[in-house]
């Protein structure tokens, strides 16, 4: 059974403690999904930060008013960040100018790193074929033909180049608990999971989210990838230690109890959007044809860039396992019919 201790989430600058030493604070996020959810744990010598939210002005603000108030003025010692996501690294860098020692997965750091550097005026040729291939909305595809796109940077501070790597397997203390360190993929590759050897938290950051499924998008930075195997295979192996007795601390939603049924209920979920996909494939379809069998519901202008990345990632994933062809159709895009 799934539980949900706390029914409201804390309001803007302040903080609820969850369990014994540990403090559960809200980010605003400037989209859909309008906040990220960040946790602050009580050491010896001052804080350990989980995640950081965008570098806005509005966040450091926020930030400024929680450490001075629910912080008690007490300095921020360890920042972890669970994966590389702009809602999750971007102040990383303004805590490790006021001292803080950043603690993440390898593939996180570079992956962050990288992409702040990557600045870019419009989009790159690669990126215009693959959102080619991807059957993108005509209209839409030649307005981001000139466009400038998102960039990394743009709600990113720069990184610096040293950090502390945790690594699968590997162990963590802090927060007066000792954790065990397990990665899951998918969503982000090496995405960072704490486990308390106490068996009372885990966190969870987005790879065990209440309620909705983490995109699980292609990029044109890897057009192949098939995320969705990632992440099935990451919910699975995350079973053999799931407990209900552990409090989920997730980077959305709220944090709740019963780890075992939601990981049943992800599994389940991905495979039932293979189904009614993989019937919608009766004919060929581009993956920007796909969104309504996938996500049950019409896709608004806002959502339709993670929308097109997901179908791909899905189409990827039934193409890669032999359930479905791919092709090129006279306007460059691929196309995928089922395979009987």
């Amino acid at each position: 059974m799934i539980q949900t201790p706390f029914e409201q989430a804390p309001k803007e600058g302040e903080a609820i403690e969850v369990s014994r030493g540990v403090l559960w604070m809200r980010l605003p996020l400037p989209m859909a999904l309008d906040h990220v959810n960040v946790f602050a744990f009580d050491d010896p010598d001052g804080w350990t930060i989980v995640d950081t939210g965008f570098a806005s002005k509005r966040s450091r603000a926020i930030w400024e008013r929680l450490l001075a108030g629910h912080l008690g003025g007490r300095p921020v010692r360890r920042l972890i960040v669970t994966h590389h996501h702009p809602d999750h690294i971007g102040l990383a860098g303004w805590f490790i100018e006021m001292g803080a020692e950043l603690c993440m997965p390898r593939t996180g750091w570079l992956m962050a790193r990288m992409l702040t550097m990557d600045e870019q005026t419009v989009p790159s040729p690669e990126a215009i074929t693959f959102y080619t291939r991807a059957g993108m909305d005509a209209v839409v595809l030649e307005e981001r033909r000139t466009e400038r796109p998102f960039n990394f940077a743009d709600c990113v501070l720069p990184l610096p180049q040293g950090y502390t790597r945790l690594a699968a397997g590997g162990k963590i203390t802090f927060g007066g608990r000792m954790w065990d360190i397990r990665m899951g993929h998918g969503h982000a590759p090496e995405h960072l999971t704490l486990w308390s050897r106490d068996g009372d938290l885990v966190i969870g950051g987005d790879q065990l989210l209440l309620s909705i499924s983490p995109n699980l998008g292609v990029y044109p930075t890897e057009p192949e990838a098939d995320p969705v195997r990632e992440w099935l295979e990451s919910c699975e192996y995350f079973q053999q230690f799931a407990t209900n007795d552990q409090f989920v601390l997730a980077g959305h939603k709220l944090p709740y109890h019963g780890l075992p049924k939601r990981l049943e209920q992800m599994i389940s979920n991905h495979h039932e959007a293979l189904d009614r996909l993989l019937a919608f494939l009766d004919t060929p379809k581009t993956a920007g044809e796909c969104f309504l069998p996938l996500f049950k519901r019409k896709i608004s202008s806002g959502e339709y860039g993670l929308a097109l990345v997901e179908a791909v990632g899905h189409l990827n994933h039934l193409h890669q396992t032999g359930k479905a062809s791919r092709s090129l159709n006279d306007q460059g895009a691929y196309v995928f019919e089922r395979l009987d």
